[in-house]
């Protein structure tokens, strides 16, 4: 059934877990409904209400069916001139943090209006409900902390998380971003002023996936923090004590996992979010035979960074095999990319995975990852510890390996320095760079920069959003690896399929998904990532691809499959659009 593309296939319902507890979804948009009649006594309580409200939208008809004369000035305005007052208004503010600000108060008075605006202004908005300004707000978080937006866990609730988890007033959840905080983007331990993540995570879900807010959890666990700046903050909000680590965390995150499968069901997709590298990797590897999981930072950026390299070879030629990829930073994002990369490698050769990784060097905080220094190295970084003499500066290993790629994942700014990039463009007619740190400051380096010195032949992508660039007379728009390319589209083919577990497959059709979408008009720009202004029919495009994998596998649970994936994904998207109350 499809309902002006607001609403979920009722079998969807049954497999996918999501009952419409209002009929809201079950109505077409211009059959009237009454949804909060179960729960909202009033007038005034339905203004108060952000999933209902409407603002000065309410009809003549409506006002008077709803005891809400009175209660608003006699204007009746249309949903489209509400945005285009908003957006004026948001455009008046210097400070990106007053948008965001501005933008979490609109979500929290007028659901509908909030998403509305973020869809039809997806590229000037979404650098402000997620990175860069994101970040500022998780460090000022507890100085603007107004109402709760998602569920804290705290050690305190150690032994009864399951009670808590059922505080949260939906009960049919499909998507749980959670994190504990303790690297927010580039940031560092934020501890519980983390929030930020899985909030603006979880409203680009329903922007760009079209996943309906009612089914989504911001979940922030709080095991303590060991940033001293916070626990002396007079208006920090978490727990004031370090860091629970050991037998102590493990036991609170299998408390954790297992309440949540026992309170929503085996379906629900658990996404992890800016957890250290220690835990991130234990925790993907422990429970991804047991729960659905995804770790944003290892599978999703890969899926993203490697949808970018997929494009790129239209530009750069061959295949990603006669390529050379070296990284800096060889934590959660620059394993998780190479390992996918040479995943896909080993997929279009058929080459052992150990060999296709020998085309991946990554450097760490102590030079280049060689054979020589294996005693010392930590698990993940142990497969990509290849034969080579040490290297210590990032210069020297760009001179000794001679990437045709260049990828920065260490989460420290300026680290592509001029050397380094003069460096790629004398080995390299066009040097593809990739400054994928987060914020804007921990990039490694700058559009600017990376156009400058490599006399514009440069084909460059960043994390956070950059200006275009004049060079020589010609604009070179730098390309945005951003995850929200992958996560939203991904996590809705999760969704539609009835998806039980995450195969690396299904990241590998999400990159090959997103590298179609990108036309020619983009790579004559110099893009290899198609605009955000279309990233609904994109997102359409890997939730298809993404299901049919997971139906391929044997790992999908909505039977029979749909004829049509691109259309079922499409069709199951919520609309922000109002509705007409009786």
């Amino acid at each position: 059934m499809m309902n002006g593309g607001d609403s979920v296939d009722k079998r969807v319902a049954v497999d996918g877990g999501v009952k419409d507890m209002y009929g809201e979804d079950s109505a077409t948009l211009d059959q009237p409904v009454t949804s909060w009649t179960v729960s909202v006594s009033s007038g005034y309580s339905l203004l108060r209400d952000p999933r209902h409200n409407k603002g000065l939208a309410f009809t003549e008809k409506e006002r008077d069916a709803h005891y809400l004369r009175g209660l608003l000035p006699p204007v009746v305005l249309s949903q489209e001139l509400q945005e285009k007052k908003l957006m004026n208004t948001l455009r008046q503010y210097q400070v990106p943090l007053q948008r965001y600000m501005a933008m979490m108060d609109l979500q929290e008075r007028n659901e509908r209006l909030f998403y509305k605006l973020l869809m039809d202004n997806v590229e000037e908005l979404l650098p402000v409900v997620y990175t860069p300004t994101v970040g500022e707000a998780c460090q000022k978080y507890g100085s603007i902390y107004r109402r709760p937006q998602g569920l804290y866990i705290s050690l305190k609730d150690k032994g009864k998380i399951l009670e808590v988890l059922k505080n949260w007033p939906e009960r049919s959840i499909q998507v749980i971003v959670v994190t504990d905080g303790e690297r927010i983007l580039g940031l560092g331990d934020l501890g519980c002023q983390g929030m930020g993540i899985p909030v603006g995570k979880l409203s680009l879900y329903t922007a760009l996936g079209g996943v309906r807010p009612s089914a989504c959890l911001p979940i922030t666990l709080d095991v303590g923090t060991n940033n001293q700046k916070l626990l002396d903050d007079e208006f920090y909000i978490g727990l004031r004590q370090r860091r629970a680590t050991g037998q102590e965390y493990s036991e609170f995150l299998q408390e954790f996992m297992t309440a949540v499968k026992q309170n929503y069901g085996e379906k629900v997709l658990i996404q992890f979010e800016d957890f250290a590298n220690h835990n991130a990797f234990d925790l993907l590897a422990k429970y991804s035979s047991t729960h659905l999981v995804f770790n944003d930072d290892i599978q999703g950026t890969a899926s993203v960074v490697l949808a970018g390299l997929i494009a790129s070879l239209k530009l750069l030629g061959g295949t990603l095999a006669d390529h050379t990829f070296l990284f800096l930073g060889a934590g959660e994002a620059g394993t998780g990319i190479a390992e996918l990369i040479a995943l896909e490698i080993s997929k279009q050769t058929n080459a052992p995975l150990k060999e296709s990784r020998k085309k991946i060097w990554l450097v760490d905080s102590k030079g280049l990852i060689v054979s020589s220094r294996n005693g010392s190295l930590q698990h993940f970084k142990q497969p990509w510890a290849h034969e080579h003499e040490p290297v210590k500066e990032l210069v020297d290993a760009v001179n000794a390996i001679k990437p045709t790629i260049l990828i920065g994942t260490s989460g420290v700014g300026k680290t592509f320095t001029k050397a380094v990039v003069e460096a790629m463009a004398a080995l390299n007619e066009k040097p593809l760079i990739m400054a994928l740190s987060n914020p804007t400051s921990q990039a490694e380096c700058t559009a600017e920069e990376a156009y400058t010195w490599t006399k514009g032949r440069a084909i460059f992508a960043s994390g956070s959003p950059f200006d275009p660039v004049e060079y020589n007379g010609k604009l070179n728009v730098p390309g945005q690896a951003n995850n929200a390319y992958i996560f939203p589209g991904f996590g809705l083919g999760v969704i539609i399929s009835g998806a039980i577990r995450v195969h690396d497959d299904m990241l590998l059709a999400a990159s090959e998904a997103l590298a179609e979408q990108v036309t020619q008009e983009n790579f004559d720009k110099g893009l290899i990532y198609p605009p955000f202004s279309n990233i609904r029919k994109i997102s359409a495009h890997i939730a298809a691809k993404v299901a049919a994998k997971a139906y391929e596998l044997g790992l999908a649970s909505r039977l029979p499959q749909p004829d049509d994936l691109v259309k079922c994904a499409e069709s199951s998207m919520y609309s922000p659009i109002y509705r007409t109350y009786r």
